[in-house]
């Protein structure tokens, strides 16, 4: 029989990493309470709200794999600033880009030699020919839903449930109890009735996806090709090619978004399964953390924006936006996929992912927990749930937020930075297998620890 934690166990080792933290981030504590006189919770942005402890680390400096806080404290960091420093921090290459783009100028709203260079890398890399340029991977799902929009007549577009696609309105949906499209839990502020918007669906369902599409209403499918954002949740074989069938049966336009998927290789899953998308959409890691967003789209798409776009009014319709595509970006974009994220890199990244899996499975097994752990390419995760997730509702069931929090805690005071949002860890080109090892000792240690109650 599978062991089960004692809560009232985890609650005493709770407060002893709450000691702990509060000891060893005095420095930090008094940055928070400056920083709470000037912004909202203390934190420059409202997610760095969630990180385990009482209050914020504050960083003092970051490099390759690790980082050190205000109080000296060292970290392995395997949550990478949620994929933005999937490079690791601050790459040679990149810096060196910045630095050198920098003296020559930042932005001037007109292209530079860089930006075809950059194009022609990521045609290469995932296969679509034509490439526009944004400010973050959201701006790209933003400007590719409306030009969907556009070019089909159509109204809405589906999402999978459980989804994640930076802030676009469309994409903070649900399903209801009935099946039907309701906006989800911590959705402040939505314009309209995301069933006005939206049509919703559970990842590795066909019947529903056809179901969806058949209403005939439908411009776009916008998905991942594998969740990562409520959990690594894979697609079951011939899904993601049954998707594209049906986009095309229905007369929708098929978006990939890899902005986290890029982990499994060189060109995504997009050119590892050999998917024909519409339009694919990517930011973070591809500028080793510097903001930026980019698109891509077929032939056929593009020629059909041509045929719709009035040059008089370019800059009036939505798309776009003043700092995308300047230089800098541009800049630190080429160093980055030329030089940081290559072939070589991938292979190094891919199998310290195993590794740390492994050591995963070895202390799930060690101690029977009814845990799994998932893994895509650079990327493994740990459920609280005896097998992997087929749907974004399966990934979330195997959730449990008060011994995610201690785990996440527990690791951060011996060192360990994981993503915040789940357990999570991403490695990067700069990370080692001694970095994977040690998390592999604590999370053994934090395992036993857990039973011992």
């Amino acid at each position: 029989m599978a062991t089960v934690i004692n809560r009232a166990h985890l609650k005493k080792l709770r407060a002893i990493e709450d000691a702990r933290f509060l000891d060893t981030h005095k420095k930090s504590a008094l940055e928070f309470e400056r920083s709470k006189k000037v912004m909202h919770e203390g934190v420059p942005m409202s997610w760095m709200a969630k990180w385990p402890g009482d209050h914020a680390v504050f960083v003092k400096s970051a490099k390759g794999a690790h980082f050190e806080d205000i109080d000296g404290n060292t970290y392995i960091d395997f949550c990478l600033g949620d994929t933005g420093s999937m490079t690791g921090h601050s790459p040679d290459a990149t810096v060196a880009a910045i630095t050198a783009q920098a003296a020559k100028g930042i932005t001037a709203m007109l292209p530079t030699e860089d930006a075809s260079i950059v194009s022609a890398e990521l045609a290469a890399r995932f296969g679509l020919p034509l490439w526009q340029f944004t400010v973050t991977a959201t701006d790209a799902n933003r400007h590719v839903i409306r030009y969907c929009r556009m070019i089909t007549g159509r109204t809405k577009i589906i999402v999978i449930d459980k989804c994640y696609h930076g802030s676009v309105d469309e994409t903070f949906a649900t399903l209801d109890a009935n099946g039907g499209t309701i906006k989800r839990d911590g959705n402040i502020g939505a314009p309209v009735d995301l069933a006005q918007t939206t049509r919703v669906v559970e990842f590795n369902n066909l019947a529903a996806m056809e179901s969806a599409l058949a209403h005939g209403d439908v411009a776009a499918i916008l998905m991942e090709p594998a969740m990562t954002n409520i959990g690594i949740v894979l697609p079951e074989d011939g899904y993601l090619f049954a998707v594209q069938d049906l986009a095309k049966k229905y007369g929708a336009l098929l978006i990939i978004d890899e902005t986290h998927t890029i982990s499994v290789g060189f060109g995504g899953m997009t050119a590892d399964l050999g998917l024909k998308p519409d339009f694919f959409t990517i930011g973070k890691a591809i500028a080793g953390g510097v903001p930026v967003g980019t698109f891509g789209m077929t032939h056929a798409v593009a020629d059909a924006i041509k045929a719709k776009v009035q040059l008089e009014i370019i800059d009036t319709g939505g798309i776009g936006s003043t700092l995308a595509g300047n230089a800098l970006s541009l800049a630190a974009m080429r160093a980055t996929l030329s030089q940081v994220l290559t072939r070589e890199a991938f292979a190094h990244m891919i199998a310290l992912g195993d590794r740390w899996s492994d050591g995963v499975d070895a202390a799930i097994t060690k101690y029977d927990l009814p845990w799994h752990c998932n893994r895509l390419g650079a990327r493994g995760e740990y459920i609280f749930a005896p097998s992997a997730p087929r749907t974004g509702q399966e990934a979330a069931d195997g959730g449990d937020f008060e011994l995610e929090q201690y785990i996440h805690l527990r690791l951060l005071n011996d060192g360990i930075l994981m993503t915040p949002f789940h357990n999570m860890a991403l490695m990067s080109p700069a990370t080692t297998e001694a970095d994977v090892d040690a998390h592999t000792a604590i999370f053994d240690k934090i395992c036993a620890d857990l039973v011992a109650g």
